[in-house]
């Protein structure tokens, strides 16, 4: 036994179907300012203080010698 779609469904469905499609645009839209507002509001932070960084001293080379892997 088969029920028959009929055509307040169909209506139903087409409104349902829009709205949701909307909402979906809606929050699409307002979360990708609500990103931009942050990173704008990161940007316009000031760094953080680092201490200055300070030359490490030169060492030498050191040359190894080749020990042979077998005897």
């Amino acid at each position: 036994m088969g029920t028959s779609l009929t055509p307040e469904f169909w209506e139903r469905f087409a409104v349902l179907l829009v709205a949701g499609a909307g909402l979906t645009c809606v929050l699409a839209a307002w979360f990708d300012d609500l990103a931009v507002r942050l990173l704008r509001r990161r940007a316009h932070e000031t760094p953080p203080q680092t201490p200055p960084q300070t030359p490490t001293p030169h060492r030498p080379e050191r040359h190894r010698r080749r020990v042979p892997a077998h005897s």
